[in-house]
């Protein structure tokens, strides 16, 4: 008789695999679960395409994503993360998805939201659902959140972003791939031709079907890079809708030729180890490469 290989089976068995390649030995465990979780890295590029307008040349856009509050990632942790993206002076402030690991069992709702409203950005702050924000009748939880703080959360919408001498471009946002149901035609209806359109996405791997619109750039998280990557055996955990593009820049030739970013994200899920796989901040910095 086959036995059915339960959740927490499945979850023993890795992280006894992921010991066991560490030599079982405290200090790679304490590595992974206490130190790599912490340390931050802060990745910057360049999000270059013609049809930027000049005026937006230098706009500084900062992508965060996969918190997780609630599953080893705390408060605490979360308000040194708010005071470090401030202090780096962000124009535009995207977040993309998995706010709370379980958002109907998140017993600090109060004190998170004076800290979102903490951020800062004079373009605005926006951000998308992700899988775990609707998971656990999260859904309205997470969008009454995000509103109070004035974080635009873009549902299969879009919305152009305008400076006073006119120029925009368009920012587009889909539901979660896994929980919700993108929609990419009705996200685009309402955008101009002739402007620059950056999607955002949880899921990376919808970046093959965005390739047959005009868009020209998709930002996501999902993957936390993989979370624990192994030599030879490389990440133990890459969750669907992120096989593809697990983390990183990636160059899609669809009808439509678009530039993928892959964010790490900061906190972690189902394991609570980091490895081979540092907590992500992205900045961007828009250039018109006319």
């Amino acid at each position: 008789m086959i036995k059915k290989q339960t959740r927490r089976t499945f979850l023993k068995r890795i992280i006894g695999s992921f010991l066991t390649v560490l030599g079982l030995s405290s200090g790679g465990y304490f590595y992974a679960n206490r130190i790599e979780p912490s340390l931050l890295e802060i990745n910057e590029l360049d999000m270059n395409h013609p049809l930027i307008p000049k005026s937006f040349e230098g706009t500084k856009i900062i992508q965060f994503s996969d918190t997780h509050l609630g599953f080893h990632y705390d408060l605490a942790q979360f308000k040194k993360l708010v005071t470090k993206i401030n202090d780096l002076n962000p124009d535009i402030i995207l977040f993309t998805g998995d706010l709370m690991d379980e958002p109907n069992k998140y017993s600090k709702l109060n004190d998170l939201v004076p800290l979102l409203d903490r951020l800062h950005a004079p373009l605005g702050k926006y951000c998308i659902y992700g899988n775990h924000d609707h998971g656990g009748y999260g859904s309205e939880i997470y969008r009454n959140i995000m509103e109070s703080t004035n974080f635009k959360v873009l549902l299969n919408q879009s919305i152009a972003i305008k400076l006073k001498d006119g120029s925009s471009f368009y920012l587009i946002g889909i539901d979660d791939a896994m929980l919700g149901n993108p929609d990419l035609p009705l996200a685009l209806k309402n955008v101009q031709n002739n402007h620059f359109n950056l999607l955002l996405s949880h899921a990376p791997d919808l970046a093959e079907a965005a390739s047959r619109y005009p868009i020209h750039w998709q930002l996501s998280g999902h993957s936390h890079g993989g979370q624990v990557k192994l030599p030879i055996l490389g990440a133990l955990i890459i969750p669907p809708f992120a096989q593809l593009y697990p983390e990183g820049l990636f160059r899609i030739e669809g009808r439509y030729p678009l530039t993928l970013y892959v964010n790490r994200g900061i906190g972690t899920t189902r394991l609570p180890f980091r490895f081979m796989a540092k907590p992500e901040l992205t900045i961007f910095t828009l250039k018109s490469s006319r």
